[in-house]
């Protein structure tokens, strides 16, 4: 079995179901058996967010998504990172796991394996591109083979409405104060995002 990892970290939810969605991509392709996981929340920050309803809805959804472990990483031969932005960049949460990992890195244990992104932004220029940008340089320091998204395989990307995807990373736009939702061309790129890292860690390791 050829195995794809996809690892997220989610505040209000919108990266939990893009991720879903890339799950279940990778789930398509026979022979490929997907494990989703997720990054775990700082105390600071739940303290802090205790009295935020839409935090606590969507946190209490992901509840039962197993913690992401070294252990993950190892097993993988693909892995589908889900990275919501802060500022143009990764959040510390994620920031924290990767640098967790720099016994994998000094052992190259992580070399090799296919990777991707999903990420989620504010507003559409509020870093669709600059997160995965950013976020893909660890991944390579890692080793990692990265996977974009082609427009070719993904004609959603060819219009001016406000929803996500780019060559770099699938993606959606939550909206300055995060009640917008994943529009289903997002949805439909997470998954071709997801289905594209399996085939490709199939051939890769299968």
């Amino acid at each position: 079995m050829t195995k794809v990892l996809v690892p997220y970290y989610s505040t209000f939810g919108h990266i939990y179901s893009m991720m879903k969605a890339a799950a279940e991509g990778a789930a398509e392709v026979d022979g490929v058996e997907v494990k989703l996981v997720r990054v775990e929340e700082f105390d600071a920050v739940k303290q802090a967010m205790s009295e935020q309803d839409a935090y606590i809805q969507a946190q209490e959804a992901q509840k039962d998504v197993p913690v992401a472990t070294h252990d993950d990483l190892l097993w993988a031969d693909g892995i589908v990172w889900g990275i919501p932005t802060r500022y143009g960049n990764m959040p510390a949460q994620m920031k924290q796991f990767f640098d967790s990992a720099g016994s994998l890195w000094m052992n190259g244990e992580l070399e090799g394996k296919v990777t991707g992104i999903v990420t989620s932004t504010g507003s559409i220029h509020g870093g669709q591109e600059t997160t995965a940008i950013t976020s893909l340089i660890p991944l390579l320091h890692f080793g990692m083979i990265y996977v974009g998204l082609p427009y070719g395989e993904n004609q959603e990307q060819l219009t001016t409405d406000g929803i996500g995807g780019s060559p770099y990373a699938a993606s959606t736009v939550a909206g300055p104060d995060g009640s917008s939702q994943p529009d289903e061309r997002d949805f439909t790129m997470a998954k071709r995002l997801g289905k594209r890292i399996a085939l490709t860690a199939q051939k890769l390791h299968g």
